[in-house]
């Protein structure tokens, strides 16, 4: 079984804002799983496929879920779902989209590029952290993944 320090939790946000309120999210919700936060598509891939300024990670730690936001700068979160699913070593690994966008072809793109979960960030606060912690609770505690090893 894997321990709560490993099991991680990777959120690829470009908003300040919006971050700090995942982060305060997930603390009310008792989630002390540790974050690790990116700012564009780019970056969450380096970070992914242990790479580029992640090259030194430990790639046994695979997140046990991602939070993406699909308007990101230099590579779009759609863009990085698509590259998540086409590799062995991350086609099974959890991703929420976790994004303001109301556009209907962003949902469906999502699911056909196979997305675990579409969530619309709430506008309201408070309805934003119960989001986040209903999120926190299903994916870090309820959901089992398979080990890392067998996966790719």
């Amino acid at each position: 079984m894997v321990d709560v320090s490993q099991r991680v939790i990777l959120l690829v946000e470009d908003n300040p804002d919006d971050e700090l309120l995942t982060l305060r999210a997930l603390r009310r919700g008792n989630m002390h799983n540790p974050v690790v936060v990116v700012r564009d598509g780019a970056e969450a891939l380096d970070y992914l496929f242990v790479q580029g300024r992640h090259a030194e990670r430990d790639p046994d730690i695979r997140p046990q879920v991602v939070l993406l936001d699909l308007h990101l700068p230099r590579l779009d979160g759609l863009e990085v779902l698509r590259r998540l699913r086409a590799h062995a070593r991350t086609r099974t690994l959890p991703v929420v989209v976790l994004t303001s966008s109301k556009e209907e072809r962003d949902l469906v793109e999502s699911y056909q590029l196979g997305v675990n979960s579409f969530v619309h960030k709430p506008v309201d606060v408070t309805a934003f952290f119960e989001a986040v912690r209903q999120l926190g609770m299903y994916w870090l505690v309820l959901n089992e993944l398979p080990p890392p090893r067998s996966v790719g």
